[in-house]
């Protein structure tokens, strides 16, 4: 037997690259929802990092991947100080930040200016401004003015008078609620308290291949276009959502604004530029300017949506504001679709979301 022939070596197991590792795809575009999943630690700065981490993306060759916290502990390692892979996440600790923040906002009889919010959370004021809005999709000032207007409303609803009500929602003169009164209600205070009455309300019907359309304005604008089957029913939603309002069918120079919807119906390309008396909360009015910017012919879904106001957690919340759109085809609901490009749910009915958008898609193409 030969005695220089050397026992062979045992087999050295290759691990992959971890430019290779499908997980490297998630720390390259620092997606959030891995973190709590994956860590990851860098062996020449000697930190282990959540992969959300804003730190500029290590060479893939100096890092160690991990599936649970005590690996990446195990390297010795110190945790990186800017994601704070051993805490929540930036994400969850501004998220409690703005939560905080509203809830002073809301519990303050006056409405607290920038700094003071951001000097309760303890962050500068251009940090916090932009947190606040990258969370809620409003700005401070616009969040503090629709809660305010969201107290007036339920104050009135109540039967509270007029003073009541702007006192309890913040209004320290009443030279500056009246001012901003007709922008939060869409009326007069005292119309707004007593079910719009006096105001008055124009419409009409007419007939297009969706059926019945009821289109009605106040002096401000096109507040409803409702559709079905049956004119008289849609009367008696009008009259439902208007309760002591004056309603004024029949007038023959509004009859030609109907018939530029029903145009629209027919003819998508034609496009609809009317003046709208939208009212709604501070977020379904945002949700409705979003569904304004979608192009003829375009669909997107309840998550693009939300994305596009600022809030991609918010998609249930954006079904309910299209849900509660009662200004069809002005305001295009019926763009919007579920993730799938199937055809979700429309206040009136699914057939006529199709028709709709059949013929937008025939006017665009």
């Amino acid at each position: 037997m030969d005695m220089n022939i050397r026992p062979a070596s045992p087999l050295r197991v290759q691990h992959p690259a971890v430019a290779d590792d499908p997980r490297w795809a998630l720390i390259v575009a620092r997606d959030k929802s891995a973190d709590g999943r994956l860590w990851y630690s860098v062996s020449t700065t000697g930190v282990y990092c959540r992969p959300s981490c804003p730190s500029r993306t290590a060479n893939p060759k100096n890092i160690t991947l991990h599936d649970t916290i005590e690996s990446a502990r195990a390297t010795g390692f110190r945790p990186c100080r800017r994601c704070n892979p051993d805490g929540p996440s930036l994400e969850c600790e501004n998220a409690s930040l703005v939560a905080k923040a509203c809830r002073l906002i809301e519990e303050s009889e006056d409405e607290p200016s920038l700094e003071d919010l951001a000097a309760a959370v303890e962050r500068s004021p251009s940090y916090f401004h932009r947190i606040f809005k990258a969370s809620t999709g409003l700005t401070p000032k616009a969040y503090a003015a629709g809660h305010r207007a969201k107290k007036v409303r339920e104050g009135l609803e109540t039967g509270t008078s007029v003073t009541e009500a702007m006192y309890d929602a913040g209004f320290n003169s009443s030279g500056r609620f009246y001012e901003k009164s007709n922008g939060m209600l869409g009326m007069t205070p005292t119309q707004y308290r007593e079910g719009g009455v006096n105001e008055d309300i124009k419409f009409a019907v007419g007939q297009s291949c969706l059926g019945a359309i009821l289109v009605a304005s106040s002096a401000k604008g096109v507040a409803s276009i409702l559709l079905g089957d049956d004119p008289d029913a849609l009367v008696r939603d009008l009259q439902n959502r208007f309760p002591k309002a004056r309603l004024i069918g029949m007038d023959r120079d509004y009859e030609a604004l109907i018939a530029k919807v029903c145009g629209f119906v027919e003819n998508p390309g034609v496009g609809l530029d009317l003046p709208l008396d939208v009212r709604g909360t501070a977020f379904q009015r945002r949700v409705w300017q979003a569904l304004q910017e979608i192009p003829v012919g375009g669909r997107v879904s309840y998550s693009d949506v939300a994305r596009r106001i600022g809030l991609p957690n918010a998609t249930r919340a954006v079904a309910g504001a299209c849900a509660a759109n009662n200004i069809a085809v002005a305001i295009p609901c019926h763009r919007v679709v579920r993730n799938d490009g199937a055809l979700s749910g429309y206040a009136w009915g699914v057939d006529r979301k199709r028709v709709l958008l059949d013929r937008e898609v025939l006017q665009s193409a």
